[in-house]
């Protein structure tokens, strides 16, 4: 078995849902993907509601800040 954070996300994905089944059985696994994975949502809806109010500077900052990490750090160090 390979460690954790050498697997792919798909190899991690079956290794999860392995111990799911195994912890909960193949009815557990089978609830479990049907919670998880359902997708009532609407993302369009979703997205203005994220995104009331906030400006294209405030997008773009963040944007900026997560291009470079030391950035967002030396502005909130002052």
């Amino acid at each position: 078995m390979i460690s954790i954070d050498r697997m792919t996300d798909e190899d991690f994905e079956r290794h999860a849902l392995a111990i799911r089944e195994r912890e909960s059985g193949l009815d557990g696994l089978a609830r479990f993907l049907r919670l998880s994975r359902a997708d009532g949502g609407d993302y369009t809806r979703d997205r203005y509601r994220w995104l009331d109010g906030t400006t294209i500077r405030e997008i773009m900052a963040e944007v900026e800040s997560r291009r470079n990490p030391a950035t967002e750090w030396f502005r909130w160090r002052g």
